[in-house]
């Protein structure tokens, strides 16, 4: 007799709030906001990091808001990612439920999300999914997590546990030699 031992299979979903957005321009609504000058050079540091970690997903999913729009396309575009990014109107000024029922909805094909959207949001759903009060997402933090499912289907609370947190911050006093000369080669 033999016995058979399923594999579990692990997602990993990423929660990535966007970029350093632009208030200079009073007459934008807030879903109208693009990102700072500080938010594109982030997003060249966090993207230079993710590149060299070869993290890429399977599918990238974006709040419809511009300044989420834009981080995605930056990021999909500076880590190679060749897929289409669904951009949906739901995540912006979503409840984490909202998040849940979109991530509950795709094709159990893929095995790693991109998610970027906005904070409190991200923050709750990440506080969802785990079982570590995780404290605040900042812009353009990226919170991966695995999620100990078969299928986008399974997600529920505490389901998941962090496999690592990186934010521009980190990069401030300290650029390892790879990023700097990754970014000095896209200048």
């Amino acid at each position: 007799m033999s016995i058979y031992l399923k594999e579990s299979i692990i997602k990993t979903l990423y929660l990535i709030r966007h970029a350093k957005s632009d208030w200079s321009d009073g007459t934008l609504s807030d879903f109208e906001r693009g990102l700072k000058k500080r938010g594109h050079k982030d997003l060249d540091t966090i993207s230079s990091y993710m590149s060299l970690q070869q993290l890429k997903p399977d599918l990238m999913i974006s709040s419809l808001a511009l300044r989420a729009q834009t981080t995605a396309d930056q990021l999909g575009k500076k880590i190679g990612y060749e897929g289409r990014i669904h951009y949906m109107e739901e995540l912006y000024n979503s409840r984490p439920e909202t998040l849940m029922n979109v991530l509950t909805l795709q094709d159990d094909s893929y095995e790693t999300i991109f998610l970027v959207g906005h904070n409190p949001e991200l923050t709750e759903f990440a506080n969802f999914l785990i079982k570590d009060n995780f404290p605040k997402l900042p812009t353009l933090g990226v919170l991966a997590i695995h999620l100990d499912i078969d299928s986008w289907s399974e997600i529920k609370e505490e389901c998941g546990e962090i496999d690592f947190f990186i934010q521009p911050k980190q990069f401030k006093y300290y650029m390892p030699k790879q990023i700097r000369t990754t970014l000095a080669r896209e200048a």
